[in-house]
């Protein structure tokens, strides 16, 4: 598993690192009403066994097509769209 540090694989910790990870999917569900309250967030993590529902599609999931590596295709890349908004406030 490559989002936990190697120091801290095992059994015990993948089962956690794969909790948080399913816990943070149902976060971010585009729709606020599929997102868990902070206090079923909380039981979620405290929980010893917890049965969490699949997360559906994020909010801002943006599919990717992968390279084709043969060499006979014909300018095929991958399919992304980035957007940034950023706003500065300053002091007067």
């Amino acid at each position: 598993m490559e989002l936990v540090d190697v120091l801290m694989e095992g059994p015990l910790h993948n089962a956690e690192v794969l909790l948080c990870v399913q816990v943070g999917l149902l976060c971010v569900q585009q729709r606020p009403e599929d997102r868990p309250t902070m206090s079923w967030v909380v039981l979620m993590l405290d929980s010893e066994n917890p049965i969490l529902p699949h997360p559906k599609q994020p909010g801002f999931y943006t599919e990717r097509f992968p390279v084709d590596t043969d060499s006979s295709s014909t300018g095929k890349r991958p399919a992304t769209s980035n957007e940034l908004t950023v706003t500065m406030l300053h002091a007067r």
